[in-house]
């Protein structure tokens, strides 16, 4: 859970184009939402995806030098490449 300081809001200005600004109102009627509650929710998922993409990034570099130090200089391979060689194991 978030802690409450982290939950308090700030208002913040944003432009868009027209044809946004009508899919999103279209979408805000159809759920019972306000623009507010969906360009929220649309910023945090797209912050988790990059942060997601940027661990698992990171995570298949670390996979790449931790097989060079265990094999010597081997070529780096693909975090998939490197699964599927350990479960043949």
């Amino acid at each position: 859970m978030q802690h409450i300081e982290l939950l308090r809001k700030k208002q913040v200005g944003l432009r868009l184009p027209e044809y946004l600004v009508q899919e999103l109102d279209e979408l805000s009627a159809e759920y019972d939402l306000n623009r507010s509650e969906i360009i929220h929710e649309a910023i945090r998922a797209y912050l988790e995806e990059q942060k997601s993409r940027r661990f698992y990034s990171e995570f298949e570099q670390a996979a790449k030098e931790l097989k060079a130090v265990v094999y010597g200089d081997a070529c780096g391979q693909s975090l998939q490449d490197l699964i599927h060689e350990l479960e043949d194991q």
